[in-house]
């Protein structure tokens, strides 16, 4: 068995700060040699940020007691010898909770109450106003601490059932999901709506994301869990439990909530906890077995995922082995078996997934560069071939080359107005593309389903306006594509002509593709259709959770759209930023064939002596050229560290 998935996350942490640190030498060794541009210097911002920034979150859902909590904390926590996370006896997390590090923020739990369920923003806007989050310090160095504030996510309040009602903890059409109101009808809901723990735990300092949430009522009333954390996740354990099988309120969150596109089935890996309630003295090893068995065939049928995907364990277990450092029990329960799970399929694939992007990224990087130092050989080469046809001439044909020079940077000058009219067309339609992916623009989009949710009462026809809507965002993203396409076209023909007029190297890159980005509004699409369906109709009917479905659903959207223009801006600084190196080094070349000529004029050996500096010049832009590969080669062969991904159990779509 490989490392476990703490030691694989470690080793890729390791790879990815020595990545950024030898990616920003890179930046600084072309800076030093004049070879960034606009165009490269963004690449080179954005691989250092993804690669320094790269998160992978792993959300863990269940309904309530089936031992999620406790299971967090035997992989993640068992080295401060207790538990972290509240795992006690009956209902325990009772609010989504992430868990993750952020150098900029003290270490501290937040907590943001219920009541702001009643309000129309979204959990996006409201973590941009810390002032209404709770905050309690967290000491790392101290375990009783942590676990003592850590333990508020499960607090609780009594509510009347109106106000649960309106929190969504209350639906008159299920009542038996309904929690037991108390001898005054009194309900318990959460006290809190989210909590966001950021503490420098060693595996959190490197990315990881632990999202944390609590049963079937809380997920399904907080709409940006379903269609934003959870099918973002890279991957998510879905625990039951073993002494209970699929419930109906299991297969219900599977259903609605988890049941994965074909693409995304492999980042989908359930959990059979409290396998030890079937351990029976009564029972031999091999009988206990063969019933564990047979509840994993079950449970892949039933969830339709292959048994490879059901790993069967004892959280409780498990942790209470590793704090005791009982090597038998740890096999016992299991733990091992989905800690080399969880390190092969998340970290082996997105290592995989980091390194094809970082590498195609550095890649053009090097292209970008090449191209730069192969504008100004053939300036040398140019000047070359002008100066060994001076030898052996007067002072008069010497006259007539500078004379020769002057009118062609006058006419290289002149072709500066036909350029800047080119960027001017250029840039208008790169202004219309980004109004169309527009905030304002998606707003105008969602406009007929916005007011279709916030009629009161049943919301009838909405399906058709649902879908109507996507097939309108979907068309935004072919009008981009086509408007980007129509910028390549004006580019190529300007670029053409700039090549055999001035002998340049231009080349329009390819257009962004912008059909993942309309894969993604499928998935927005698939994962959102849900909450029109019948079964939710009475909580779709309730005007607040209409409205925090938009807004979950507008939020996203603009992600997807944001993302979008950020590519074709990026293309389109590639595409100018080769326009400007080539026209600045033209520039150069002349200035400095102007300053050879005078140099030959004022003296005999001044033609011998720039020629000689022109070979110089040839043999380091060939040592350059040389270094560039070099540093590449060791960019892209920095191999992620552990286990590949190539034969894991399970890999992230």
């Amino acid at each position: 068995m490989g490392p476990s998935f703490n030691e694989q996350f470690d080793q890729h942490g390791v790879w990815r700060r020595g990545f950024a640190q030898q990616l920003r030498a890179l930046s600084t060794w072309l800076a030093d040699h004049e070879l960034m541009d606009a165009a490269i210097e963004e690449q080179l911002q954005r691989l250092e940020s993804q690669v320094r920034s790269d998160q992978v979150m792993v959300a863990f859902v269940a309904e309530f007691s089936r031992g999620k909590s406790e299971l967090i904390n035997a992989i993640f926590f068992a080295g401060y010898g207790r538990r972290i996370m509240p795992a006690s006896a009956g209902r325990t997390t009772m609010c989504p909770t992430e868990l993750a590090y952020d150098p900029a923020v003290p270490a501290s739990l937040r907590l943001l109450p219920i009541e702001t369920r009643l309000r129309p923003q979204g959990l996006t806007e409201w973590r941009q106003r810390p002032e209404r989050w709770t905050q309690l310090a967290l000491d790392p160095n101290d375990a009783n601490q942590m676990a003592q504030a850590i333990a508020k996510v499960a607090q609780v309040r009594k509510v009347a059932q109106s106000e649960a009602r309106a929190l969504g903890f209350w639906h008159d059409d299920l009542p038996e999901e309904n929690p037991l109101p108390d001898a005054q009808g009194l309900v318990e809901v959460p006290m809190w709506r989210h909590a966001l723990i950021n503490f420098p735990h060693p595996l959190l300092k490197q990315g990881l994301v632990i999202l944390d949430t609590p049963g079937l009522n809380a997920v399904g009333a907080e709409p940006e869990l379903t269609v934003g954390l959870i099918p973002q996740a890279h991957a998510v354990v879905f625990i039951l439990g073993a002494d209970t099988g699929v419930t109906r309120s299991d297969l219900a969150i599977w259903r609605e909530h988890l049941a994965p596109a074909a693409e995304s089935a492999a980042a989908r890996l359930v959990v059979l906890n409290k396998i030890d309630t079937l351990w029976d003295s009564l029972d031999s090893p091999a009988q206990v077995q063969a019933q564990l068995e047979r509840q994993c065939e079950t449970v892949a049928q039933t969830l339709d995922v292959p048994r490879a995907q059901v790993v069967p364990i004892s959280a409780q277990k498990g942790l209470m082995a590793k704090i005791a450092c009982d090597d038998l029990l740890l096999e016992s329960s299991g733990l091992p078996v989905l800690e080399d799970a969880l390190a092969r399929g998340i970290m082996g694939q997105r290592q995989t997934i980091l390194r094809a992007a970082v590498s195609a990224g550095v890649a053009q990087l090097q292209a970008q560069a090449v191209r730069l130092l192969h504008i100004r050989q053939r300036d040398l080469d140019d000047q070359m071939a002008e100066l060994r046809s001076l030898r052996g001439k007067n002072a008069s044909v010497i006259g007539v080359m500078r004379k020769r020079i002057e009118q062609e940077q006058h006419e290289f000058d002149q072709s500066t107005a036909r350029i800047q009219a080119v960027r001017s067309v250029h840039l208008k339609l790169l202004r219309d593309i980004f109004q169309q992916l527009g905030t304002k623009a998606l707003k105008a989009e969602l406009a007929e389903l916005t007011q279709a949710l916030q009629h009161k009462g049943i919301k009838l026809g909405v399906r058709k306006i649902y879908a109507q809507t996507f097939e309108h965002l979907r068309v935004t993203l072919e009008k981009a594509q086509a408007g980007a396409a129509e910028i390549q076209a004006m580019l190529e023909g300007t670029f053409r002509q700039l090549n055999a007029e001035f002998g340049f190297s231009l080349q329009v890159p390819p257009t962004p593709q912008l059909g993942a980005f309309a894969q993604e509004l499928a998935r927005i699409e698939e994962s959102h259709v849900q909450y029109l369906s019948v079964g939710n109709a009475l909580r779709l009917a309730q005007g607040a959770f209409a409205e925090r479905l938009v807004r979950a659903l507008g939020t996203r959207l603009r992600t997807v759209y944001e993302s979008a223009a950020n590519d074709l801006e990026l293309w389109s600084k590639s595409a100018t930023a080769q326009l400007d190196a080539q026209l600045r080094e033209r520039r150069r070349s002349f200035a400095r064939r102007m300053e050879a000529v005078e140099r030959i004029q004022q003296a005999a050996s001044g033609l011998v002596e720039r020629i000689a500096e022109i070979e110089a010049s040839e043999q380091e832009l060939i040592d350059l050229e040389r270094e560039l590969a070099q540093r590449v080669a060791l960019l892209t062969a920095l191999g992620a560290p552990g286990q590949a991904a190539e034969g894991a159990r399970f890999s992230l779509a």
